[in-house]
């Protein structure tokens, strides 16, 4: 077989292939593990991977050819794989085009690896620019209080490859997937599918939000069964529309109001299904009640609802959806209250690394002291501060891009005060104090002070868990 031979089957031989696995992270080491297995020579590479590197020297313990040298990698390439955040502009994927080297991405090698085995769970799948998580993770729930052997994996940090693997196979996966593994996924077929919403978000990833937009469609791409939309979100149901799904793949709606037929909606804090009965067209069956839900916000419920309409999409008896959401604990760094403290309220909503996610935490409180700022991603903020304008008692901004956030309050909110406490020579934790004390004294009796960036964190902390840690743990501290 030459090198550069390369056929998407199931009757792949991965003994013959020299593969380069673009990532050194979980993505990259499942990967890795899983195609060695199968034969294949494996050489992982990455900027980390460098000659006095710990993290070298762990893949090359375990019997990789493990190093920093992306391009080298691809001359003597059959095949890679990329982990998902590479930019398709990155050197290396320009040299694997230049010498016609076969790109991949997880998703891909997933469902090659599912169709080898001849058997393999469902495929659940859902994206959206914010509330993936907190969906998928209900979805995990309500399948696994049905009895099902379920997982949510993808984006939610648990390796796709490594769940097909699993020993003991799994029913169904829970998938939640970026737009960066979505933008190199060609094969899978959906049993569901589900669109949370779109909204700016990664632009200087994707070039412009069409291309954005664009990859997030990928999800719907051959979905067999049902596609998800929200009425409130009319670009998921345009998404929908023009999606090339499989022969008898139904659209599936779900609203924050009175459902209609084909939907799963609320009455009076019931969930009610309109969707998955026979007798859909008389009546509606109640699912649960938005009081079982820990949270109930308005954009939880909404998620909520989604993850109902995939889970319901297998079967799944409703009683199953009711515990399921009882049992549901939401995650960290997302509209946590960290304490309360002479009567003033310290949220944690690290995860709002975009405008989207942050409108909707800056429109569940009044009398608001907001931390902002980070990496923009080429998102604007006009629109954000222009409808948040009205609860706004003072904006803390850090990070690379807060002259952006600066400039949009001045615009639409120019009698708030702006307090830049950026340092980006003094550390995380000497920032982040800063941040903390200069809220505590623009916070009255009354006010709720929001980490609610709208950007991401990547330049002043190591990712969004330590930027919300780190604002966690020094109010904590303050307090005692």
């Amino acid at each position: 077989m030459s090198k550069r031979a390369f056929t998407i089957s199931p009757d792949l031989d991965w003994s013959v292939q020299r593969v380069v696995v673009a990532g050194a992270g979980i993505t990259g080491k499942a990967v890795a593990q899983a195609l060695a297995r199968r034969g294949a020579t494996v050489h992982v590479v990455d900027q980390a991977l460098t000659p006095e590197s710990a993290l070298k020297a762990e893949f090359e313990t375990a019997g990789f050819i493990a190093d920093d040298d992306e391009l080298g990698a691809v001359v003597e390439a059959s095949l890679m794989v990329v982990s998902p955040g590479w930019r398709p502009d990155a050197p290396v994927m320009k040299a694997a085009e230049t010498l016609q080297v076969p790109v991949l991405g997880e998703l891909d090698v997933a469902w090659i690896l599912q169709q080898q085995r001849g058997q393999g769970p469902a495929w659940l799948t859902l994206t959206g620019t914010n509330g993936k998580t907190t969906a998928v993770t209900m979805a995990e729930s309500m399948l696994l209080a049905a009895g099902r052997r379920a997982l949510a994996v993808g984006n939610v940090g648990r390796s796709i490859v490594e769940a097909i693997d699993a020993q003991e196979p799994y029913e169904v996966l829970a998938l939640e997937l970026s737009s960066f593994q979505l933008h190199r996924s060609h094969l899978m077929r959906p049993f569901a599918s589900a669109v949370l919403n779109i909204s700016p978000d990664h632009l200087d990833w994707h070039g412009d939000f069409a291309a954005y937009r664009a990859d997030k469609a990928q999800i719907l791409e051959r979905t067999t069964n049902a596609c998800i939309y929200r009425a409130e979100e009319p670009i998921t149901r345009q998404l929908i529309e023009q999606a090339d799904v499989a022969e008898g793949c139904r659209a599936v709606g779900t609203t924050l109001g009175v459902p209609a037929l084909g939907e799963i909606g609320v009455v009076e804090g019931m969930i009610l299904d309109r969707a998955f009965e026979d007798n859909r067209r008389e009546e509606a069956t109640e699912l649960a009640h938005v009081d079982d839900l820990v949270d109930q916000a308005a954009h939880t419920i909404a998620n909520a609802l989604s993850a109902a309409a995939l889970v319901r999409s297998t079967g799944v008896d409703p009683s199953a959806i009711r515990q399921g959401l009882r049992d549901w604990k939401p995650q960290p760094h997302r509209m946590t209250v960290v304490a309360t403290i002479d009567q003033v309220t310290w949220v944690d909503d690290s995860k709002a690394t975009n405008p989207h996610a942050a409108a909707a935490s800056l429109a569940s409180f009044d009398d608001i002291v907001w931390i902002a700022g980070g990496l923009a991603k080429g998102a604007e903020f006009d629109e954000l501060v222009k409808h948040a304008a009205s609860r706004l008692r003072a904006v803390i901004v850090l990070g690379t891009d807060r002259d952006q956030v600066v400039a949009a309050v001045r615009r639409h909110a120019p009698d708030v005060p702006v307090i830049d406490v950026d340092d980006a020579e003094n550390g995380a934790v000497n920032l982040m104090q800063a941040v903390v004390e200069t809220a505590r004294r623009h916070a009255v009796a009354g006010s709720t002070v929001l980490l609610a960036p709208a950007c991401a964190s990547m330049d002043r902390f190591r990712d969004y868990h330590e930027r919300g840690q780190l604002f966690a743990e020094i109010v904590v501290r303050n307090q005692s």
